[in-house]
């Protein structure tokens, strides 16, 4: 509870410290937003020539990395219900307490 208590003050006080920090630096003024001007408007225009994104034109494929279905074999997954009953059966058999403690 002390040490709780006490980096809860170290934190508020870092806060406050670090806000009092750019009062010299920074002023509490509005500045108002200046945007430059831009005289260009939009027009009409013909549409760019067509270009392939393959680059020199035909289709061509290489070597690479295989998709995961041609690789790693199917996952076996157990059955949620059979999970729940081998649970179920685990904490019939676990260790119970023997000491119950009360404040």
């Amino acid at each position: 509870m002390k040490t709780t208590f006490f980096l809860f003050c170290v934190t508020l006080s870092s806060l406050a410290w670090g806000q009092t920090i750019g009062v010299s630096v920074l002023s509490g003024q509005p500045q108002p937003l200046h945007q430059s001007s831009h005289p260009e408007h939009a027009s009409q225009a013909s549409l760019a020539s067509q270009q392939s994104l393959l680059g020199a034109g035909a289709y061509t494929s290489a070597k690479g990395e295989r998709p995961l279905w041609e690789v790693a074999p199917p996952i076996q997954q157990k059955p949620l219900g059979d999970t729940a009953r081998a649970v179920k059966k685990e904490r019939k058999t676990a260790k119970k307490a023997t000491f119950i403690r009360e404040n």
